[in-house]
Parts: C-alpha cells; sequence; structure tokens
C-alpha cells in the first residue's frame, strides 16, 4: 500500500472504489468527525454496536479489541477492497 492511498477506518485495508463516512461519535450524540470505511466494515460496525456504545467509545482500537470484530478482521484481512458479503443484524448488540 502507498504512502498517500486512503485506507479503511477500521480493518486499515485498502479503500477500494466504493467508500462510505462513519461517524466515530454517532451523529445523534454530537458527532461531526466522519472517517473512509469500506461498506462492508461500515455494516459490521453497526450490527455489533448500538448508537450507546459508539458515543461511549468512537475509537478503532477499541471496536477491534471486542472478539466479533476481532474475528471480522482476521475473515476480511485477505479480501480486495471492493469485497461484499452480507451482514447479519445482531440481536445483542454491544
Amino acid at each position: 500500500m502507498g504512502m498517500n492511498e486512503p485506507s479503511c477506518w477500521l480493518c486499515a485495508r485498502p479503500l477500494g472504489r466504493r467508500i462510505e463516512y462513519h461517524h466515530p461519535r454517532p451523529k445523534s450524540r454530537g458527532g461531526r468527525e466522519t472517517v473512509p470505511v469500506h461498506p462492508i466494515c461500515h455494516r459490521t460496525i453497526h450490527a455489533r454496536f448500538s448508537n450507546l456504545s459508539l458515543a461511549r467509545s468512537p475509537h478503532a482500537e477499541t471496536m477491534r479489541k471486542d472478539a466479533e470484530i476481532a474475528r471480522f478482521l482476521v475473515w476480511i484481512a485477505s479480501k480486495p477492497p471492493d469485497f461484499s458479503a452480507p451482514t447479519r443484524r445482531r440481536k445483542d448488540r454491544v
């Protein structure tokens, strides 16, 4: 990956053609900053964490320590930037 090549805030892989922007602190909780993420990473964040949880700890490093996110990151690491797959909505979001 080149020095100026943008990467995903969550998984750190290079971004592809499709880029979404995530509010680390939800807009509903006063967040203004956005960060670039893959669509699959964005869906995974929101499937795992509630807006309340994101507001309490809006840092990628904290999210990466979550066991479910850590498994996702290992799985997605070898996928191409524009890879897509269905994301299950979790009933037990944290």
